[in-house]
């Protein structure tokens, strides 16, 4: 079993997203959180060190990522997804970007 997180700046769009499109898949467990502290579900050090693979939507994510979590972040794979904030929860456009980006790092 993999675990898969997926990390933005609110958690409220992009990485909720994520975390719903694929958290049907088989042999995987997925979660989401976001780097900004007021959000409504920050990133830890604990989910840092739970992940196996951690999706970022964008560069400055990794780059935050890794400042805030650099000990935490031993064993997992940081993966950027190049998305930009563009999109709603659920968008069919980001929804397929997503299908369209992360599978390939999950096999």
């Amino acid at each position: 079993m993999k675990n898969v997180l997926f990390v933005c700046s609110q958690n409220r769009l992009r990485s909720p997203t994520a975390e719903q499109v694929f958290s049907t898949l088989a042999d995987i467990e997925v979660l989401s959180a976001g780097l900004d502290r007021t959000c409504g579900n920050p990133l830890t050090a604990e989910l840092v060190e739970w992940a196996d693979i951690i999706f970022v939507m964008e560069q400055a994510h990794r780059n935050k990522l890794t400042r805030q979590f650099r000990e935490s972040l031993r064993k997992a794979r940081v993966i950027v997804l190049g998305i930009p904030d563009d999109y709603e929860f659920m968008d069919p456009e980001l929804v397929r970007l997503l299908e369209a980006r992360v599978p390939r790092f999950l096999s």
